[in-house]
Parts: structure tokens; sequence; C-alpha cells
């Protein structure tokens, strides 16, 4: 439960579309995917785990909240398990990126420090970024362009610029993901002092942050193609859009639990659903 397999999807598609375009580009290599793939959920899986810690000693989860029960909260892992249980999944994201530092260099060292670091102190530390609205530029940055980017980076050994942009799309989702958990956790937040964008701008912004998130994700193979004039197939992608319709009118409509706890899990398998139709169509 606290590692919310629902929202790993944002650790698995990025490295789903940054082999693809590797391999499109003749860089496959399956050794550094999987490693890139295991380190990449495991440091979601240990970013989790802290933040469920974190919210506990904040005291921001209560027993008031909407969303799916938060474990040390409810008393299901003693504080103690848990900051043990986070230590233990980072060491073991560290001991998986050591292979792809052997392969990488420093900028594989860069991104993995980095990564963990934040991970933490989303919600750890004088400053959390998650309680004074910096969220979504980290999720945006790390769960798109750098996860994209660096799945590329350990098989190709290069990087260019449209590996970068491509990576927009599932950061863009996970800042989705991340909007409808604002929202959902809106007023919890506020009476916390956790100071989100949806704290911050009230609901309706985090509606249209949403829409905005999703729809932009979806267009972006558009304009890749469009300033390629290749992978034509990876246009499929587009599909999500009318995919997506059903989840649109509960985040613009709903504002119960059940509901946005619905659209987040839907929002992960939207995200999965991009994640195929692009990475498939790169390849063809």
């Amino acid at each position: 439960m606290a590692a919310r397999p629902k929202t790993l999807w944002a650790a698995i598609a990025p490295v789903i579309i940054g082999t693809a375009m590797a391999y499109g580009d003749g860089g496959w290599h399956w050794p550094s995917a999987l490693a890139a793939l295991f380190s990449a959920v495991l440091i979601q899986i240990g970013t989790n785990f802290a933040n469920d810690y974190s919210d506990f000693k904040k005291g921001t989860d209560t027993g008031e909240r909407l969303g799916p029960v938060r474990v040390t909260q409810a008393g299901l892992v003693k504080p103690s398990a848990m900051k043990r249980t986070t230590a233990i999944v980072f060491s073991l994201a560290i001991i998986a990126g050591a292979y792809l530092v052997w392969r990488g260099g420093w900028p594989i060292v860069v991104i993995g420090v980095l990564s963990i670091l934040f991970g933490i102190l989303y919600t750890a530390g004088p400053y959390p970024l998650g309680y004074n609205g910096l969220g979504e530029i980290f999720v945006l940055i790390f769960f798109g362009p750098v996860a994209v980017g660096g799945t590329y980076y350990v098989q190709t050994l290069s990087i260019d610029a449209t590996v970068l942009l491509a990576g927009l799309s599932p950061g863009l989702f996970s800042v989705a993901i991340l909007t409808v958990n604002n929202l959902r956790d809106i007023d919890g937040d506020a009476r916390a002092g956790k100071r989100t964008s949806a704290v911050r701008f009230g609901a309706g912004f985090a509606r249209y942050e949403y829409l905005a998130c999703v729809a932009v994700a979806c267009v972006l193979p558009f304009f890749l193609f469009i300033n390629s004039g290749d992978h034509v197939y990876s246009l499929a992608a587009l599909l999500v859009v009318p995919a997506a319709i059903p989840t649109f009118k509960i985040v613009l409509a709903k504002s119960d639990g059940p509901a946005l706890n619905e659209a987040l899990a839907a929002t992960g398998r939207l995200l999965l659903l991009f994640s195929v139709l692009f990475s498939c169509g790169w390849v063809l």
C-alpha cells in the first residue's frame, strides 16, 4: 500500500519511451534498460515511503484524508520501520544504479544522487518541495526529460534534444497524477499548511492544470513528427485524447475522494497507454 502501485507507471513509462527511442536509433542495450527500469521503480517507491513517513511526522496525513490509506498514519507500519525501509529501498536503487554508473559515468551519478535527494526533500527537510508548491516542477523534470533522457543515454551513450523533448510527455502525465492527488487532498492540505498549487490557486486551477497537462502531453508527438518528418506511427499516441475524456469529466465535475482516486488510477493507465502507443509507433 505504501508503495502506491497505481502510480508506479510514472517510473515505468519514461523507461519504456527512452528504450524505444534508443532502439529506434540503433542503440538498444537491454542490460542497461533493465537496470534503468529497476532503479527508476525503486527510487519512486523509496520516494513514496519517504513521503508516507514525512507526512505522518508533519501531521498532514490524518484519519480524515480522502485518499488511500497511508500506512504510517494508520498505524500499520511503525515510523521507525518506515524510515528504515525507505533507506533500504534507496540503497537497493543505488546498487542497481552502480551498473549504470559504470556504463554511463558521472552524468548518471548526478541523475541518481539528485533523484534520491529530491525524492526525500519532496516532503522532508526545512523547505519541502511538495509543501511549497514546487512539486509539479520536480515531477515534470525527473519523471520526464531526466528519466527518458537518462534511459536513452545509458543505452546509446549519447543524447539529443528530441529525446529530452519527448520526455516532457510522461513528465506532464506525472504532473497530472500529482494534480489529481492535490485536488483530492486540497482541504486537508490547507489545514495542515501544505501549500500545494491546488491550495495556493484553488480547485478550479487544479482542474484546468490537469486538462492542460494531459492535452499537451498527447499533442507533443505531433510536434516531434513535424520537426523530424519521421516516426509517423508515433502519432498513434494521439488516440489517448479520446480515451481520456471520461477521466476529464471526473476531474472537472467530481470532488469526492472515491471519484478522484479512480481518476488518479485512470491517469496512470493513460500514461501507460501513451507510452506503449508512442513507443511502438516510434520503432515501426
